[in-house]
């Protein structure tokens, strides 16, 4: 049996006819770059996100920088984020020219430390990205009178949990902007590269629109220096017809993380993900911890028995050479350097059922008993 650890390609094949004729109709009227399918595809993810509009990018990285951008975070502030995170959070506030400033996250859960998180806010601290990582929602609701007080914007770094919700309020909608990806192995993955921004501030909106269009909302109307970073018409198609299966997709997955826990449960070398056991996880990642030292023998037993298995992420973005700058060094901080060297994500996606499940607990549970009988040897 071989177990993908990521299947876009199942996606793709529930709407191919649909999309293929769709792509058809586009090229006949020759409408690449915008038009109404971005428009209609916008309108369908604001409502699904319970904002007022959405404005489609190039990317992820993109939403997050552009939201920055657009509530005029640049030189001289502060935003704060989690260290265990995918590199573009930070590269997007990098890139504004504003620092980041990195906290440690929850042994548990993952999500950000939210008291470090408070401690590490000075006058310069402009905004704060929570990450709903691995696709559980951070309950950013707690915060907002808080950062409000302060004059601190909340932008949701959401591009993990399409489709999440915490007490009936979509991921993205809670802050000031939640900004979403759509890379194919995403939960609402596009055929390429893809991103959004949502939000109830239609003024926000509005500069977003212009940012991403060099400076303008409509043609040859440029208002301020602006980027390219537009969502492609053929993607908008696809991620309109995925939108429309998002929900049991994700209702998939948590009977897949079930299933997990289930046959994972009695393995003591396996530390499972907590959660609220409700919708505000769509587990993008099933991700479990398992001995120090033994994860690499273990993922070359499970490749050897047709199970494809990733480490996100292997490095804490204060320990990579791209950050060092920034002046943080080993041991600032351990829960994330801890996690990092022991976490291990298994295949998760629409393709996986019980017997998948059933075979990979089987064998990661012979592949830990083998690794430590080797360090045993040691």
């Amino acid at each position: 049996m071989g177990i993908l650890f990521a299947a876009p390609q199942l996606e793709f094949e529930e709407i191919r006819e649909q999309w293929l004729a769709a792509v058809g109709e586009l090229a006949a009227r020759g409408v690449f770059v915008g038009g109404q399918a971005v428009q209609e595809f916008e309108s369908a993810f604001a409502r699904y996100s319970g904002t007022a509009g959405a404005a489609g990018v190039g990317n992820g990285t993109d939403a997050i920088f552009l939201a920055l951008k657009a509530l005029g975070i640049g030189p001289g502030d502060e935003v704060i984020t989690a260290t265990n995170t995918f590199v573009a959070t930070v590269e997007a506030i990098h890139h504004t020219g504003a620092t980041p400033v990195l906290v440690d996250c929850d042994p548990d859960s993952y999500l950000i430390d939210s008291q470090q998180m408070k401690d590490r806010v000075t006058p310069r601290t402009k905004a704060v990205i929570p990450v709903h990582l691995y696709g559980q929602m951070v309950d950013v609701e707690q915060w907002l009178s808080w950062a409000d007080g302060k004059g601190i914007a909340v932008i949701e770094d959401s591009a993990q949990a399409a489709g999440a919700r915490l007490n009936g309020k979509p991921a993205g909608s809670m802050g000031a902007a939640g900004c979403f990806s759509f890379y194919p192995d995403k939960n609402l993955g596009a055929l390429g590269d893809g991103g959004a921004v949502v939000a109830s501030d239609m003024a926000l909106l509005s500069e977003i629109r212009k940012l991403r269009n060099h400076g303008g909302e409509t043609r040859y109307t440029h208002e301020i220096p602006g980027y390219n970073s537009r969502l492609d018409a053929i993607q908008a198609l696809a991620l309109s017809m995925k939108l429309r299966r998002l929900d049991e997709w994700s209702e998939h997955r948590r009977r897949v993380a079930g299933l997990y826990e289930h046959y994972l449960g009695g393995i003591p070398e396996v530390v499972l993900p907590a959660h609220r056991g409700d919708e505000s996880h769509v587990y993008h990642l099933y991700v479990i911890r398992v001995p120090i030292g033994s994860r690499d023998e273990a993922r070359r037993w499970l490749q050897k028995k047709g199970i494809l298995t990733a480490v996100q992420y292997p490095l804490p973005v204060h320990l990579l050479p791209a950050f060092r700058h920034l002046g943080y060094r080993r041991g600032d901080f351990p829960v994330a350097e801890f996690c990092a060297e022991r976490i291990l994500s298994l295949p998760i996606h629409i393709g996986m059922n019980e017997e998948a499940v059933a075979y990979v607990a089987m064998h990661l549970k012979e592949a830990l008993e083998f690794a430590q009988s080797g360090a045993n040897r040691k």
